[in-house]
């Protein structure tokens, strides 16, 4: 059975397992340990990595999970690229609940999160104008097309401290900004990876309207509850979609996330 892995999977709300057979991994990191055992098994013939970012019990909450060590953890078996789906609420009435939003961009609205692998003396500054990598999204994009599945092609996602929802005059903000939807986790998973030198896929599933769209009475406000409901109706999916990016994705990467470091470092 597999112990390495070229593509890395976390896992979102409601999604805490990918395969049918798998081996567990143990990886320990500098950052202490993940926030599970990684199973590793084949998938479309690549070696493929699975991490429920939340634990196997849902046991971290957004604002505890260990980003750093998920991330070193996937890097150390080897994984130079990861599919990130995650759950997210809509600011927008044209993303609805069980639609699919590919982001090209976040706001950080965390605070207190270790999000840097890069603290001195050598310093660090990776460049995250864009933080997913393009290679990816078009294999995302164009393998959610061919599975006849509702896609948004681009997006800003907001991303909030949790663990509570947001207030409607926060909501409000947020829809004022122009940004489609908002999360919990994106920041500071995204930016690590790219520290990594590792291609990093965001795969957005709407499972509800944040705190509600103003005008329309049926827009309720996001419950712990319906966000779990809306991404376990929709997890085969999900799965489906990353098989197919796995099998489609080119054998060698062709983007420059390779080389993140490149340009990062000061040199006295």
């Amino acid at each position: 059975m597999e112990t390495r892995a070229e593509i890395g999977v976390f896992g979102g709300s409601g999604f805490y397992s990918l395969f049918t057979r798998a081996r567990e991994v143990a990886v320990v990191t500098e950052y202490g340990s993940p926030s599970a055992p990684l199973t590793v098994s084949r998938v479309g013939g690549r070696s493929v990595a699975f991490l429920p970012r939340h634990g196997v019990h849902h046991e971290f909450p957004p604002h505890m999970v260990p980003y750093r060590a998920n991330v070193q953890a996937l890097k150390k078996i080897g994984v130079t690229r990861v599919i990130g789906p995650c759950a997210v609420g809509s600011l927008v009435p044209e993303a609805e609940p069980g639609d699919l939003v590919f982001c090209d961009q976040f706001v950080n609205f965390t605070s207190g999160r270790k999000d840097t692998f890069y603290d001195g003396p050598e310093t660090t500054h990776v460049s995250s104008a864009d933080p997913y990598c393009p290679e990816m999204r078009k294999v995302g994009i164009e393998a959610a097309g061919r599975l006849g599945m509702k896609v948004h092609e681009s997006g800003t996602v907001a991303v909030i401290q949790g663990p509570r929802f947001s207030t409607r005059a926060e909501s409000r903000f947020f829809r004022s900004q122009g940004w489609q939807v908002i999360n919990m986790t994106q920041y500071p998973e995204a930016i690590l990876a790219r520290e990594m030198e590792l291609c990093y896929l965001n795969i957005s599933l709407v499972t509800d309207y944040d705190a509600g769209l103003e005008g329309d009475p049926k827009a309720k406000p996001v419950s712990h509850d319906e966000v779990i409901k809306v991404f376990n109706r929709n997890t085969e999916k999900l799965k489906a979609l990353i098989r197919e990016i796995v099998r489609t994705l080119p054998a060698k990467r062709g983007c420059a996330c390779g080389n993140s470091l490149g340009n990062a470092r000061l040199k006295a």
